[in-house]
């Protein structure tokens, strides 16, 4: 097994250093500065660390937990569907037929089968479930253009927040696609915290099947030795001048933390995944490049598709390079919102078998193996899921629509208890029967298994307080 690569070593610098690397906007034609300008509080009286990463996994459009994890087989035709469950791992534990790969780690698995919240449309039930909080006006709330002074801030820009102190040069990072109607649906950056705590944002090129970082890209024509030059300029004249303001000393930390950014060795070597070995892409999987011959372009939107399953496997191997870089929080988005992807309210069976579960289980499976392998499991919690499940009947065109009322949840390693399930559904999947979790619950949750107080006390810019997490951990499903 191969160790975990130490945390990034702390870099001492002087005083003339830090002025040193003080550089503009304007020099470094970057925003960093402003991405990681900020405040944080650490938490107290810390409950025990079980986690030391996180990998969060958003299947976007909602993917059927009656055709997944909560098979109904007992169920009347119009709720049951087509697939069939199979023995996993676990005695007594069934999944989908269409997940053969997890059916054999399941042993390494907690499923969450009693998930629910109120929020019926997407932009919403993604704002609920990667923040842990419902937005104010629920469904009705206009994310066009949102104000991102008065959203919540995601999970992990929350946990950014918490743990800058630790001088993490990427405590946050998010791949492949934004989420995004007419705007980007605001339940990816640091909201209220500011966008010091938004995500380094990793792009992904489908044609490629590489990736790459603008934050850690020096502007076309602009080397190393020049910035420096620039900035010893700017020290120099600073020193020369009259003596600085606590604001500006501040500014001048956040402009070094941007410059130790841009010479992250370690994330950007992560993000060179083509040095990985070819059996290892490979296990990930590759995806179908293309649509099959009679896919409904109406439903398919195939440049999409090609792109979206393209890049499928390969993005949870870069997650899992991330981790091995030391980037604690990693969020992976499956799919755009437009083109292919989870909100099957058509042809549900045939878009799940054909092109949802295949990849997914392949790549998905993969991580928790390859993690396991590692070493890295038992430190690294991974969790999968979507906004919301799908309706317990099938409705006309043969696929299901929206359902918040109950839906499935996917945990593993991180001091998770593996082959467990917690909660339940009643007969028809349609509400919990057992141990209900709400979004809140599960924020609470992965904050505990990450070695945080839920209540720790954050500050928005304004400096008003309010908690990481409104809701109460799931401690049943801890090791």
């Amino acid at each position: 097994m191969m160790p975990r690569p130490s945390k990034r070593p702390s870099i001492r610098i002087t005083r003339r250093e830090l002025l040193g690397r003080l550089a503009g906007q304007t020099c470094l034609g970057l925003s960093l500065p402003t991405l990681l300008a900020g405040r944080a509080v650490a938490a107290a009286g810390s409950p025990a660390v079980r986690a030391k990463a996180c990998i969060m996994i958003f299947y976007y459009g909602g993917p059927s937990h009656l055709d997944t994890f909560d098979l109904k087989p007992d169920a009347p035709a119009e709720v049951r569907g087509e697939f069939r469950p199979i023995s996993t791992s676990v005695p007594g534990v069934h999944i989908c037929e269409h997940l053969p790969r997890l059916a054999n780690v399941m042993h390494k698995v907690c499923l969450i089968r009693s998930m629910h919240h109120q929020m019926r449309l997407h932009d919403a039930a993604c704002v609920h479930t990667l923040t842990g909080r419902p937005p104010v006006r629920g469904d009705g709330e206009n994310f066009s253009p949102p104000d991102e002074a008065t959203l919540y801030p995601s999970l992990g820009a929350a946990y950014s927040y918490v743990v800058h102190k630790q001088g993490l040069a990427v405590p946050n990072a998010a791949l492949p696609y934004v989420i995004r109607n007419v705007v980007p649906v605001p339940c990816q950056t640091g909201g209220m915290l500011g966008p010091a705590y938004n995500p380094l944002v990793i792009a992904g090129d489908p044609q490629r099947y590489s990736y790459r970082a603008e934050q850690l890209q020096l502007p076309e024509g602009l080397t190393a030795q020049r910035v420096r030059q620039r900035m010893g300029l700017l020290a120099a004249a600073r020193l020369a001048g009259n003596p600085r303001s606590e604001r500006e000393l501040r500014w001048q930390e956040f402009y070094a933390k941007a410059l130790d950014l841009l010479a992250t060795e370690q994330v950007q070597r992560a993000l060179r995944i083509e040095e990985e070995p070819q059996a290892v892409r490979d296990r990930y999987g590759w995806g179908d490049p293309a649509p099959a011959a009679d896919a409904d372009p109406n439903a398919m939107n195939g440049a999409h598709l090609a792109e979206g399953l393209r890049l499928r496997g390969q993005n949870l191997l870069l997650a899992r390079r991330l981790v091995e870089a030391g980037v604690p929080f990693v969020n992976v988005y499956d799919y755009r919102q437009q083109g292919q992807n989870w909100d099957a309210h058509s042809q549900n069976f045939k878009q799940h078998r054909d092109y949802l579960l295949p990849p997914c289980d392949q790549a998905l499976a993969a991580l928790i193996s390859d993690l396991d392998e590692r070493g890295l499991l038992d430190t690294t919690l991974v969790v999968a899921l979507g906004e919301f499940g799908r309706t317990p009947r099938i409705n006309k065109d043969a696929g299901r629509d929206h359902w918040p009322d109950c839906y499935s949840v996917l945990l593993a390693g991180g001091g998770v208890h593996g082959g467990y399930v917690h909660g339940a559904s009643d007969a028809l999947g349609a509400y919990p029967a057992r141990d209900p979790v709400s979004p809140e619950d599960l924020a609470a949750t992965i904050f505990t298994l990450l070695g945080i107080d839920p209540a720790t006390e954050l500050h928005d810019l304004a400096g008003r307080p309010f908690k990481l997490a409104d809701g109460t951990a799931v401690t049943e499903v801890f090791s």
